[in-house]
C-alpha cells in the first residue's frame, strides 16, 4: 500500500507512487556507444508545492557489478495539470535541457512521456528527442527510455528496474517495543 504524505500537494496525489528514493540496475545500448549494464539512483521528493523534484544518477557497471564510470545525471521537476497530463522539465549533465509531456494511464500507475522541446549546448552530443515509459509494477519502479539523434531514429537505449530504498526508521516503528538487549526478540 502506498501512503499519501499529509503535506503532499493535492494535484500530485496521482503521482504518489513515484515518491522516494529508488536504486537498481539496467541496460544501456545505443549505436556509437559501448553497450553496458548500469546502476541507477533516482529520487522523487516534494516540499508541498505542486511539483515533484527529480534527480537521477547512472553509472556503468563492470562484470562484477562494480561502478566503472558515470553515465548520465539528470534533474528536473514533474507536474500534473488539471487534465492529468504530466509535464516535466529536465536538465542533463551533457548540456541538454528538455520539456516532456505525457499521459498518466487511467487506473494504473504508469506514465508515457515524449519530448516536446530540446535545447542543447554546442558541445552537447547530438540529440533530437525521446520517449519514456515509467510504471510501478509489484512495488518496483520500472522504466524504459528511447532516444533519437540526427543519425539514429528513435529507439530504446536504456531500461531499468528500481527497488524502493527503505529508511530503517520506517520499518522499525512497526516492530513495537523490543527488549533492551534485542536478543529476546529472536528467541
Amino acid at each position: 500500500m502506498i501512503e499519501i504524505p499529509s503535506d503532499l500537494h493535492p494535484d500530485l496525489v496521482p503521482l504518489v507512487f513515484l515518491l522516494g528514493d529508488w536504486q537498481g540496475a539496467g541496460v544501456f545500448d545505443f549505436p556509437g556507444d559501448e553497450k553496458c549494464n548500469f546502476g541507477q539512483e533516482v529520487s522523487f521528493r516534494h516540499d508541498g508545492r505542486p511539483f515533484l523534484e527529480y534527480v537521477s544518477r547512472t553509472w556503468a557497471l563492470d562484470e562484477k557489478g562494480e561502478k566503472v564510470r558515470p553515465l548520465e545525471t539528470e534533474s528536473g521537476y514533474w507536474r500534473l495539470d488539471a487534465d492529468r497530463k504530466v509535464e516535466v522539465v529536465m536538465a542533463r549533465d551533457a548540456g541538454v535541457i528538455e520539456t516532456w509531456y505525457g499521459e498518466l494511464a487511467e487506473g494504473k500507475p504508469q506514465i508515457d512521456l515524449a519530448t516536446d522541446a530540446v535545447g542543447r549546448l554546442a558541445s552537447a552530443p547530438a540529440y533530437t528527442g525521446g520517449k519514456r515509459l515509467y510504471g510501478y509494477v509489484k512495488g518496483d519502479l520500472m522504466w524504459v527510455g528511447e532516444k533519437a539523434t540526427p543519425e539514429v531514429e528513435l529507439r530504446p537505449y536504456m531500461s531499468a528496474q528500481l527497488k524502493k530504498v527503505v529508511d530503517p526508521s520506517e520499518w522499525a516503528k512497526d516492530l513495537g517495543d523490543l527488549p533492551d538487549d534485542g536478543i529476546a526478540f529472536f528467541k
